[in-house]
């Protein structure tokens, strides 16, 4: 599969706390972006995640936890741990993690731990026995 055939497929959710700067960053390198509907609570956010295969990208630590949010309910999250007021290395490390995955397969069930210059990517745990 080519990169520019998996990039129209590998489609992200911005939660209300993410910058737009990045939103701007992964349109313009030919991503399908959405943003939270304002206000909606962190169950819908992860339901919208999971029902339309989305990456959910957020600043919020409440995603990591795995009781909260185990890979049932959420299609992939991408913690950020990148100070907002430092825009360009967000967007440099995003660069990176994009350049190393590209595909939605690479993301699906997935926790990315994603700080400066390094990611960190863990599976979501299960609630399943």
């Amino acid at each position: 599969m080519s990169l520019l055939t998996s990039r129209f497929q590998l489609k992200f959710l911005l939660d209300e706390n993410v910058k737009r700067r990045l939103e701007r960053f992964l349109t313009s390198k030919g991503f399908n972006v959405t943003r939270s509907p304002e206000g909606i609570s962190n169950g819908e956010l992860a339901s919208l995640s999971k029902s339309e295969k989305r990456v959910l990208v957020t600043n919020d630590s409440d995603f990591t936890d795995p009781v909260l949010f185990p890979k049932e309910k959420v299609f992939s999250v991408i913690w950020l741990r990148i100070p907002q007021n430092e825009p360009e290395s967000l967007l440099k490390s995003f660069s990176r993690l994009l350049k190393e995955k590209g595909a939605p397969e690479d993301f699906e069930g997935k926790l990315i731990v994603l700080k400066k210059e390094v990611f960190e990517a863990y599976p979501l745990l299960s609630t399943a026995p």
